[in-house]
């Protein structure tokens, strides 16, 4: 099968080329992939920027996003069966999106939303967990509370200003000119034009921040939070407590002490909670996402469509930054 992966660590495109199939274990589903989402986070696995937090054997298949149809699956599977269109965000350590097919744990998949297209639904996954587990998992959103997100029209921005509008908060966001009718379409109750503004000038006594951004908007954002409010960053730094539920080893534990003891000390000083959130993969979220697509309070945002053999374009328009949403691969025009 064709599949788009890496040898080592490289910054150079990956190579397109032919591959095995996928071996199927007993808590496995074989889906054939329909259509692959891009994120940053490929870029960042691939050029090696994160090989001390999620180590990796190569030759590796790059890929967080699926939509496919299940194939075939292993001895233990109960709740899928051939046929079944599903979509996922494969875990660490199995990722491989980029594919024709790829076997995937039946704990980290769910049925796809049924009014949306292969296409949309893959560029879901990855952004729509990493909202969940900020908001509802880290942040305990209620309604009322008032919530700034940062890069509202990028992937994770633009499902985690519509999942905090359902979850009934006021939302605030920042974006560039070119987007500002955007985001205010997803909801956004406040827009900052950032070419314009600066968030802190004009935003205060905010219950949440969810910071996707630099370490300098991070520490920023520290002005317009509350005391016992709640800082969350999907950029870094990693934190020693994070460091620990992954695993990590105690040389490790201790860069990210480091890593993050400016960040940590300026919000102990705020009385302010900060958190880093790697998202993981859950198919029960997931689940849970998808009927909030059927009943209309996420809507996926696809840019582009690539055809698979196209990729490499995709990423060179990912890096470029300028990107409204989610670019997508799909296997056949």
């Amino acid at each position: 099968m064709k599949a788009y992966f890496i040898n080592r660590y490289q910054k150079a495109p990956a190579t397109l080329t032919e591959v095995a199939e996928p071996m199927v274990g007993d808590d496995d589903v074989l889906v054939q992939v329909a259509a692959a989402g891009l994120n940053h986070l490929d870029l960042r696995i691939k050029s090696g920027e994160l090989k001390l937090l999620v180590p990796y054997q190569f030759p590796l298949i790059l890929g967080h996003d699926v939509a496919g149809t299940v194939v075939a699956v292993g001895s233990n599977v109960r709740d899928f069966q051939v046929g079944d269109e599903v979509f996922a965000r494969p875990r660490d350590g199995r990722i491989g999106a980029f594919a024709e097919k790829i076997a995937i744990c039946q704990d980290d998949v769910a049925k796809k939303p049924a009014n949306v297209s292969m296409t949309d639904a893959a560029g879901l996954p990855l952004v729509a967990l990493t909202a969940w587990q900020a908001l509802v998992e880290i942040a305990k959103i209620q309604a009322g509370q008032k919530v700034l997100i940062h890069a509202g029209a990028g992937g994770v921005g633009s499902v985690a200003i519509a999942l905090a509008k359902h979850l009934g908060a006021i939302v605030a966001t920042t974006t560039s000119t070119a987007n500002v009718d955007f985001v205010k379409n997803l909801g956004a109750d406040v827009v900052i034009d950032y070419k314009k503004q600066h968030f802190a000038d004009v935003l205060q006594d905010y219950d949440v921040v969810l910071n996707s951004l630099d370490e300098k908007t991070l520490l920023d954002s520290l002005q317009v939070l509350k005391q016992g409010g709640c800082l969350i960053s999907i950029s870094g730094p990693p934190t020693p407590e994070y460091a620990k539920q992954a695993g990590l080893n105690k040389l490790l534990q201790g860069v990210m002490w480091l890593l993050s003891y400016k960040v940590r000390r300026a919000c102990r000083q705020k009385q302010v909670d900060y958190q880093f959130l790697f998202m993981k993969a859950s198919g029960g979220q997931l689940a849970k996402i998808a009927q909030l697509v059927e009943k209309g309070h996420v809507t996926p945002q696809t840019q582009e469509v690539y055809a698979f053999d196209e990729i490499a374009a995709a990423f060179a328009k990912l890096q470029t930054g300028r990107t409204r949403g989610k670019i997508v691969v799909a296997m056949r025009n």
